[in-house]
């Protein structure tokens, strides 16, 4: 069997992902909508910069960022979930081109959309601390991406970026 056979069978499934990626995934937004709910709506401690951005403003930059994050998170399904089964082959195809982590970014859109909607500062700080977790996540699963599909891993990490979707004329692979 040959040595890329091998390190392919070696990350199968689960062990392509963080260690308890799911749990993360079920916490950090329960965590992340108690915190908005107390804080905009019972305690208000963090919220004053709702008094200077107008709520019909608030209102329109949520549905947009919620729309385009439901986007990027059925666009990156489509193709990461296809076939049911992680795939053996690196996917750089649809959404894949413009962005290495669209459902990731899809995520993170969420996250936005509700600070966007109720400027709570404590929900801005807890952000910063997801975003910093899913780009270890990322980093953690780009390294195994890397070590399964090598150069080619490289030269598309070198063509897409990581997170800002890449508007435009995209690489053809």
């Amino acid at each position: 069997m040959s040595e890329e056979k091998v390190k392919k069978q070696k990350y199968s499934g689960l062990d392509r992902e963080y260690p308890r990626a799911h749990l993360y995934h079920s916490l950090l937004p329960v965590v992340f909508i108690i915190v908005w709910i107390i804080d905009t709506i019972f305690l208000s401690l963090t919220v004053w910069l709702n008094d200077f951005v107008p709520l019909a403003l608030r209102i329109v930059l949520f549905v947009l960022f919620f729309g385009l994050a439901l986007l990027f998170v059925q666009l990156s399904h489509n193709v990461l979930f296809k076939d049911h089964e992680p795939s053996d082959t690196l996917l750089i195809k649809g959404i894949l081109k413009r962005t290495r982590n669209p459902m990731y970014f899809g995520i993170l859109l969420v996250y936005l959309s509700f600070i966007l909607l109720s400027i709570s500062v404590i929900c801005i700080g807890l952000f910063v601390g997801i975003i910093i977790l899913y780009d270890k996540m990322v980093n953690f699963e780009e390294d195994i991406l890397e070590e399964m599909f090598g150069q080619e891993y490289i030269e598309y990490k070198k063509k897409v970026p990581k997170w800002i979707p890449k508007i435009g004329k995209v690489n053809e692979f």
